[in-house]
């Protein structure tokens, strides 16, 4: 009888753990939640529709356009605008699949001060870095000015932006590398909050996910749609998962 109480004990302990592990880790929605009704990739509506799902974060991409003004887009040419090339005002005049205008950052942030879900800044790469320093520049005042700062972490692909960003931004401002080129303790001495990387750098790495938590670090992994590499993901103890997918992934996390 002792016997059978602890299988069952033990069995009740390590689905406790299991829960807990799942829990822990958070959805954000790649380019906003995207992939409903009325939305559209890195729309304001997308960004709405994250909130409305209680997601963890809402990750969009951001340009520094030729007249230096911070538009919201991931391609950098897009339905034949060039954002770097382009002013502005040639930006926004584009009209996204759900019929919104391409937004300026301002725009974008506007909303997400009437929101709850945390903002995932991605500073595309450009053309040279003193681009990319202006752009890291323009973006901290304006999410400083706008009283976002606490709701806001940053992530770039680039190695100059991220450091930027790190030197930039306010002490302990979560910034994450995208490449997936450097180790937890290279990205530790750089002052990043973590890795961010595509989630086949995991499985090449899974020792990677534990070294940063030993660090202290976080771990998130993009983009991840399939429902198996999202619990492998989960297994291995990543803090975020990014994806396009999100209602899918709250499903398996409950």
């Amino acid at each position: 009888m002792k016997l059978k109480s602890l299988i069952i004990t033990s069995a009740l302990l390590l689905a406790a753990c299991g829960y807990t592990q799942a829990q822990s880790t958070q959805v954000i929605a790649h380019r906003g939640f995207w992939k409903t009704d009325g939305s559209a990739q890195n729309s304001i509506a997308a960004l709405v529709k994250a909130d409305s799902i209680n997601c963890y974060g809402s990750e969009f991409d951001v340009w520094l356009t030729a007249d230096n003004q911070l538009v919201v887009n991931h391609d950098s040419t897009f339905k034949g605008v060039n954002m770097q090339k382009s002013t502005a005002q040639q930006c926004t005049a584009v009209i996204l699949d759900n019929g919104e205008q391409l937004p300026t950052l301002r725009q974008y942030l506007e909303k997400a001060g009437q929101l709850k879900t945390r903002l995932i800044l991605e500073l595309k790469s450009h053309k040279t870095p003193e681009r990319e320093t202006r752009a890291v520049e323009s973006i901290v005042k304006m999410v400083k000015d706008m009283g976002l700062e606490n709701r806001t972490e940053y992530i770039a692909f680039s190695r100059h932006a991220t450091k930027e960003f790190i030197r930039l931004t306010p002490k302990g401002t979560p910034v994450y590398y995208l490449e997936g080129d450097l180790s937890p303790k290279e990205l530790k001495e750089w002052g990043c909050a973590g890795p961010d990387y595509h989630f086949s750098v995991f499985k090449r790495h899974p020792e990677w996910i534990k070294e940063s938590h030993d660090l202290g670090m976080k771990v998130n992994a993009w983009t991840v749609n399939d429902a198996k590499d999202m619990k492998w993901l989960i297994d291995h103890g990543v803090d975020f998962i990014t994806t396009n997918v999100p209602v899918e992934l709250q499903e398996i996390l409950q």
